[in-house]
């Protein structure tokens, strides 16, 4: 198995996952949430997202390496951590995820009838409540400028911490939601 870090989290990189799918020597699990799934993903993926993690929904064949992956990795190694925790073998994920797979001009599938990406919706949603703020702050009440400063905190912490409770919420509507 080829890895990058070894040490860690056995990781695996993008030119090494195409060749083990070209073979099917692999099963291959996209951690991502559902519109992000339906939107683009690698061929031959099945959809487990990170937030409905559980050991027992996960494939695991015998013979094959068990593979995670995410846009950037971040996800991916959550999930593979909690994989090991419980026992799993030969879990890995892919170094850099979808997004270094996609640097490197390799194929993925994409699906043009989607919803929107989450990080449009939130970008639309946070520069709506910013917008919105700032209007309020300048016409109504200068109260209404916490707004603004609020969102701008929760774009700094998302930023920190690379996580984002307001995807989180969006990935939870309905339309984000459909197969």
């Amino acid at each position: 198995m080829k890895t990058l870090n070894s040490e860690a989290l056995p990781t695996i990189d993008s030119n090494t996952l195409k060749s083990w799918l070209d073979s099917d020597r692999v099963t291959l699990v996209d951690v991502r949430e559902v519109s992000e799934y339906v939107g683009e993903r690698l061929p031959t993926a099945l959809l487990v997202p990170l937030s409905k993690l559980e050991p027992h929904n996960i494939p695991q064949e015998q013979d094959k390496p068990l593979v995670l992956y995410c846009r950037t990795g971040n996800r991916s190694a959550q999930a593979a951590q909690k994989l090991l925790a419980v026992g799993f073998r030969g879990v890995t994920h892919l170094g850099g995820g979808l997004e270094d797979w996609k640097k490197r001009g390799l194929p993925t599938i994409v699906n043009r009838n989607a919803p929107i990406s989450l990080m449009r919706q939130v970008q639309i949603v946070t520069g709506s409540l910013v917008i919105t703020g700032t209007l309020l702050g300048a016409f109504v009440s200068p109260w209404f400028l916490m707004l603004s400063g609020f969102i701008g905190m929760g774009l700094l912490f998302a930023g920190i911490t690379d996580t984002c409770a307001l995807a989180r919420l969006l990935a939870k509507l309905p339309f984000n939601q459909r197969l």
